[in-house]
């Protein structure tokens, strides 16, 4: 049926899965080193220099070496969504199985986070509301492996999207008419 996957696929899958081992190393090496990797602020996250990085290498290449120096912003957006997933999707099954292996990883999170929370000021949990801050609380022993890991799905989803649509636009060409 299909003689040959489009080169956009092949790049979009070759650079997540690197991403996606990049990725597990830097988890690895920051909850070792004593910084569990999910109590960073997302607006400190590794993730948003990294997948900045892969994102145009992956666009340029696709624009540059495949397509004669032009790339539309739909092609770049779909060509970031397929890196971003097998990324994602890789290092979701990671944290996955190793907070499965390794439970201290989890209870270093709940145990961390609840003391994060619990040192913040009452002025911050007044703008968090306290309903929200107490359910927050309470919801947060039963965090599991699979919750980890569905959040960083996500937050990988959401910091990527907006990443890909300023790299998107800057990087994309239209033929000249």
């Amino acid at each position: 049926m299909f003689e040959r996957a489009p080169r956009w696929v092949f790049i979009a899958m070759r650079n997540g899965l690197l991403a996606g081992v990049l990725g597990i190393v830097f988890l690895l090496v920051l909850y070792y080193v004593g910084r569990h990797p999910f109590l960073f602020p997302i607006y400190f996250d590794f993730r948003i220099i990294m997948l900045s990085v892969f994102v145009v290498m992956s666009l340029k290449e696709l624009r540059d070496d495949h397509q004669q120096g032009l790339l539309s912003f739909g092609a770049a957006m779909i060509c970031a969504f397929l890196f971003t997933l097998v990324f994602a999707v890789l290092v979701m099954g990671f944290v996955w199985i190793f907070s499965a292996l390794n439970p201290a990883f989890v209870t270093d999170y709940i145990q961390l986070m609840t003391t994060q929370l619990r040192a913040l000021d009452a002025s911050i949990i007044e703008q968090i509301g306290k309903d929200a801050y107490e359910r927050n609380l309470s919801a947060l022993p039963a965090t599991n492996g699979g919750t980890l890991a569905f959040d960083y799905f996500i937050k990988s989803l959401m910091i990527s999207f907006f990443v890909s649509i300023i790299i998107s636009v800057i990087l994309r060409r239209q033929p000249k008419i």
